[in-house]
């Protein structure tokens, strides 16, 4: 599977006798996979479809999925009045119009009244309960599919991105490798200098070999460069690769930050320093879009 972002949305329509509908799938980036279904009244069934249908496209993500439908108004059951419900009400008004406490009810009045209109029952209408829901489900597919095309593309978009942003940690870490090399003999003439002020001619030329070789040895950073040339490689094939990369590429960015810290810290030259948080600037670029990537 190509590389994948989070964020995208897709929408499908359908009709099926006297009900019409549409879905649609939004989705936000997420550290793992939550799916949201607001379907209509009635239609709690297709959630759990919903979900499984979700669960088999994403890893991860914030997924929200909304189905509205209707049934045209053709297809209402019959209407009839509810007599026994009427003459209720016109036995309780009755002792108040005799005593001219109230007037006599309108015919409108009392056909607004709860209980006396009423409506044959959804089950009257003849309809396919299980076909309609395969239907709306048939969309609710149709609809994630759109969204994960669209997710698609969003990874496409990103991928140059990343791929330079991994090119340029690559090449800073080259330049951090040339500039390390100078490190040894800049380290032997400072300390040569220094100990030259404190001890004057007390200081043997073989105790500042000896001095300076212990301070290369700390400032060495070819194990922090290996180890970066060894994350740029990883990096290459996660971003190549099948599956979803997001976690993995989130965790090889803490790996490499961890690596550029301790770079700054045995830097002994200004240029090092400088090139070493020119790298932790262009990971923390990688990391933040690295968030977007499913």
């Amino acid at each position: 599977m190509a590389l994948s972002g989070m964020t995208g949305f897709g929408r499908a329509e359908g009709a099926q006798e006297a009900w019409s509908w549409a879905v649609e799938a939004r989705s936000v980036n997420g550290r793992n996979l939550e799916i949201r279904f607001k379907g209509p009244q009635g239609f709690d069934a297709l959630e759990r479809g919903a979900r499984e249908a979700g669960q088999a496209r994403f890893q991860r993500g914030q997924v929200s999925l909304t189905l509205q439908a209707k049934r045209a108004e053709s297809t209402v059951g019959a209407v009839s009045v509810n007599v026994a419900q009427l003459e209720r009400y016109l036995a309780a008004v009755a002792p108040y119009v005799a005593s001219g406490q109230a007037s006599a009810p309108s015919a409108d009045g009392l056909l607004s009244l709860r209980g006396v209109i009423e409506t044959a029952d959804g089950d009257d209408v003849e309809e396919d309960r299980t076909g309609l829901e395969a239907a709306m489900a048939a969309s609710v597919a149709l609809a994630l599919d759109g969204l994960k095309t669209a997710r698609l593309e969003e990874g496409a978009a990103l991928l140059p991105v990343l791929s330079g942003l991994v090119d340029r940690i690559e090449a800073l870490t080259t330049t951090a490798g040339a500039q390390a090399a100078e490190q040894p003999p800049m380290i032997r003439d400072r300390f040569q200098k220094r100990l030259t002020e404190l001890a004057g001619e007390a200081a043997s030329e073989e105790r500042i070999l000896q001095e300076a070789a212990a301070m290369a040895v700390k400032a060495d950073v070819r194990e922090e460069l290996d180890r970066l040339g060894g994350h740029v490689t990883a990096a290459r094939l996660l971003l190549t690769g099948e599956g979803p990369a997001g976690r993995r590429l989130d965790f090889l960015t803490q790996e490499f930050m961890r690596e550029a810290n301790t770079l700054c810290s045995k830097s002994a030259t200004p240029a090092l320093t400088a090139t070493g948080l020119e790298l932790k600037a262009t990971i923390e670029q990688f990391r933040e879009q690295v968030q977007n990537v499913e």
